[in-house]
C-alpha cells in the first residue's frame, strides 16, 4: 500500500491489504517521502510505503535503483558511510529512527541483517551463534540453549549438532548463510533485513533459504532485496518496485500485494520490468 499524506500513524496502527483480503497486520515501518543522499548524489527518492509485521516485503528493481541503500537505512547501517543523508521520515513502530534519542546499536539489536554473501566469523559454529548473545549479557549457562534454539529456527541444527566445535568455514555456502541467519535471530530481533541472501547460492541452497524465510515470518518481519523476480513471487507478501531515471538515481514506482504486482501492476514501468521487457 502506498500511503499519501504526512500524518504519522499511531504506534498500534494497522492497515488493510489493498485487495481487502488477509488479516490486519501491525505497521512495523512507515516511510514518508524518503530520499537518501551520498554527498550531493541522490541515490533514491519518493519512498512512501508501509511494511507490516509477520510479512515478507520484497524490494525489486534494476541494479542501481537504491534497493540496498533503502534497506540499510532501516537499521541505520548507512550511518557507517560518510556523507550519507536521509530526508523524509522512517518510523519504526511509530518512532523516527533518525531521532537524536535513537541509538543505532540498540536499533540494530531489534533489526538484524543478513548480507549478500555468507560472512561467518572465523570461529566455531557454536561461537558464531553465541557471540552476540554473550555480548548482550546472556549467562554462560544459558548459551547452549540459545545456540540450539537459533540453529533449530534456522533449520540447521540437525546438520551441525555433532560438529559445533568445527570452524564455520567448513560448512557449505548454503549452510553458512543459514548460520548467519541463526546468528541474526539468536538475539530475538523484531525484524530481519536480507540483502540478496541467495545470490551466491546454488538452486538447492536457495530453495532451503526460501523455505526458511517463509517459516520465519511467523515470528519475524522480513524485508528482502532481491534481483530474482521468481523468488519475490514465491516468498513475499508485498512487493515494492523501484527503477532508475537517468542520473536522478532510484525512485519508488509502486507497492502492492505481490500477486497483484505480478499479475496486474498499476504502472507500465512495473509491467515492463516484471515481464522482462527491460532490466
Amino acid at each position: 500500500m502506498v500511503r499519501t499524506g504526512n500524518t504519522a500513524p499511531a504506534e498500534d496502527a494497522v492497515t488493510v491489504p489493498d485487495d481487502g483480503s488477509g488479516p490486519l497486520r501491525d505497521v512495523v515501518y512507515d516511510l514518508d517521502d524518503v530520499a537518501v543522499y551520498y554527498g550531493s548524489y541522490r541515490a533514491i527518492r519518493g519512498v512512501t510505503m508501509q511494511m507490516h509485521a509477520q510479512e515478507i516485503t520484497a524490494l525489486i528493481g534494476p541494479s542501481g535503483c537504491g534497493k540496498t541503500t533503502l534497506l540499510r537505512c532501516l537499521n541505520r547501517m548507512n550511518d557507517l558511510v560518510a556523507g550519507t543523508r536521509v530526508d523524509g521520515t522512517i518510523r519504526y513502530h511509530g518512532q523516527d529512527v533518525q531521532a537524536p534519542t535513537v541509538k543505532p546499536i540498540e536499533l540494530r539489536r531489534k533489526v538484524g541483517m543478513v548480507f549478500q554473501k555468507p560472512n561467518p566469523f572465523p570461529k566455531s559454529i557454536f561461537e558464531n551463534v553465541a557471540f552476540t548473545p554473550r555480548a548482550n549479557g546472556v549467562p554462560k549457562k544459558d548459551l547452549a540453549e540459545v545456540v540450539e534454539g537459533a540453529l533449530r529456527q534456522a533449520a540447521l541444527w540437525d546438520e551441525v549438532k555433532d560438529k559445533l566445535k568445527q570452524s564455520a568455514f567448513e560448512l557449505s555456502g548454503g549452510q553458512q548463510q543459514r548460520l548467519c541467519i541463526a546468528r541474526a535471530i539468536a538475539v530475538k530481533p523484531d525484524v530481519i533485513l536480507m540483502d540478496e541472501p541467495c545470490s551466491a547460492l546454488d538452486p538447492i541452497a536457495t530453495l532451503r533459504i526460501e523455505e526458511l524465510m517463509v517459516n520465519l515470518k511467523e515470528q519475524f518481519t522480513i524485508i528482502i532485496v532481491t534481483h530474482n523476480l521468481q523468488q519475490a513471487a514465491r516468498v513475499s507478501d508485498t512487493t515494492a518496485f523501484f527503477t532508475t531515471e537517468g542520473k536522478e538515481g532510484g525512485v519508488l514506482v509502486e507497492v502492492a500485494p505481490t500477486r497483484k504486482m505480478f499479475d496486474s501492476p498499476a504502472d507500465q514501468r512495473t509491467l515492463d520490468y516484471v515481464t522482462g521487457r527491460f532490466g
